[in-house]
């Protein structure tokens, strides 16, 4: 893998995960992911990774429609790359959710790599009161569910948005997923660099042991060799465990509340870009520097923001 002498901080301000009644400081309105968006850039976040929600319910929301009430303000006020998620929320067709991604045609665009459980049932151990009728269900379906990203459901985004010269975070959740990565670059679906991002953490994907993370390592340092940038996020308690452990191995990282509510042992994050601070902070004092939104497009390749179709 490549040394970069710069490391880029991604920041997930809002995502699918969480619910409302988990944090007050959760994002959901449109005003709150401009704030949140552009206090994380002002704090070193590089990119900025976006989900959309229902503004009264906090639900997930993938129409462009949602994601075109903040894009243009959040592209106004800084100049952080904007990444849009090909995710979406639980129960979503693929067509859905590549739907945001083909309209605004972002620098890059999140792409899960295969099929997971993805759950997310445990959240009821902590959680017992929630404000709105959808959340509860909505973590309790997660036990019997399916994360669906079936080689066909890949191949179809890659071909809807990789013509707009979008270049794809690659989540990869388990070995198999840089796997799968590798058979799409051999067939020329996508192209170097790729930018992988190792998550650990999930029930249903690898843990987030010391381990897991060096064998995601040298996994795809043995199938990409220079041909990738690695980036990681840990899931809750594990976030800034997993990125210290990454940084010492050239990697990159990603913050924010989408894979973390927490700002340490029982506090939570009164912000994404408190988090942003305590990653830059660990980035500064192990004597590395944090990418600008320009050196991270440089060393991603990617396209610009002005050949974006966010205005």
């Amino acid at each position: 893998m490549a040394v970069q002498k710069k490391v880029i901080i991604t920041c997930a301000v809002t995502g699918a995960i969480h619910t409302p009644s988990m944090s007050p400081h959760l994002p959901i309105t449109p005003d709150e992911i401009v704030d949140a968006a552009v206090g994380a850039a002002e704090a070193g976040a590089a990119i900025i990774h976006l989900h959309a929600r229902n503004p009264q319910t906090g639900e997930p929301d993938q129409t462009p429609e949602a994601f075109g009430r903040f894009l243009p303000q959040i592209k106004q006020a800084t100049s952080a790359v904007i990444n849009l998620t090909t995710g979406g929320g639980p129960g979503m067709t693929k067509e859905e959710r590549a739907k945001p991604a083909a309209v605004f045609k972002p620098e890059v665009a999140s792409l899960n790599m295969g099929s997971m459980n993805f759950a997310l049932h445990r959240m009821l151990e902590r959680y017992t009161d929630f404000k709105h009728d959808w959340e509860r269900p909505a973590l309790e379906k997660s036990k019997d569910s399916v994360f669906r990203n079936s080689f066909a459901d890949i191949e179809y985004v890659l071909t809807m948005c990789g013509g707009n010269d979008t270049r794809f975070e690659f989540e990869c959740y388990d070995i198999a997923h840089l796997y799968n990565l590798k058979y799409f670059l051999e067939r020329g679906f996508v192209k170097p660099p790729l930018f992988i991002q190792s998550v650990f953490g999930i029930l249903g994907g690898i843990g987030s042991h010391p381990e897991d993370v060096m064998m995601m390592r040298r996994t795809a340092d043995r199938l990409f060799g220079d041909d990738y940038r690695w980036s990681v996020l840990g899931a809750g308690s594990a976030q800034m465990r997993v990125a210290t452990m990454a940084l010492t191995l050239g990697g990159n990282v990603r913050v924010g509340m989408e894979d973390s509510l927490w700002a340490g042992p029982g506090k939570l994050a009164r912000s994404n870009a408190e988090q942003v601070t305590i990653a830059r902070n660990i980035i500064e004092s192990l004597g590395m520097a944090v990418a600008t939104p320009d050196e991270a497009r440089e060393i991603l390749s990617l396209k610009g923001a002005d050949r974006t179709e966010i205005h």
